[in-house]
């Protein structure tokens, strides 16, 4: 399933062609990839969580890498990574109402720091686009210290943002 959607993001996006061969070969390369077992790195599914307008992103500001992100996590075996985005977008936001859009919105291969027993590892990070299309009341989770509603325009922007977020901020402006 992923190998289609990685084909069908190529055809829809050719200047993606690098990182999307750097995703299939890790795949074929590690038959355990959609496990956080996985040392080298794993597949992570993540959603870029916009207002139903699309004219605002939900970013959780991370507990453990101390940075606003989008929600997503890992696949923990499961490997439709669109369900595992739109799982991790309920779970991290407590939002209900989510409408996931198909295909692939955005692929970043992303650099984990060691944190206790968990070694350095590379996230293979397959994202989504998730429309809010209930009430934009959140919850903070465990995994957060803070959400926030921002303008998609703010964010494209911001120069102290993530790079990876600022990229996909520019790509959504870039679609309207």
């Amino acid at each position: 399933m992923l190998f289609e959607l990685l084909d069908r993001h190529e055809s829809a996006c050719p200047e993606a062609a690098a990182t999307v061969a750097l995703f299939r070969e890790f795949g074929h390369g590690h038959p355990d990839a959609f496990e956080r077992a996985c040392v080298p790195g794993h597949y992570t599914g993540s959603a870029w969580l916009v207002s139903a307008d699309g004219g605002r992103v939900l970013l959780t500001h991370h507990r453990k890498l101390d940075r606003w992100l989008q929600p997503g996590g890992h696949a923990d075996g499961d490997t439709d990574l669109a369900r595992v985005a739109l799982r991790e977008a309920e779970e991290e936001t407590g939002l209900t109402g989510l409408e996931l859009e198909p295909g692939i919105y955005d692929l970043d291969r992303h650099r984990i720091p060691a944190r206790g027993a968990d070694p350095e590892h590379w996230h293979y990070d397959v994202r989504f686009v998730v429309r809010a299309l209930g009430s934009e009341q959140f919850t903070v989770s465990d995994e957060s210290h803070a959400l926030a509603w921002r303008p998609v325009a703010d964010v494209a922007d911001d120069a102290s943002a993530d790079e990876s977020v600022r990229r996909m901020a520019l790509k959504w402006l870039a679609r309207k």
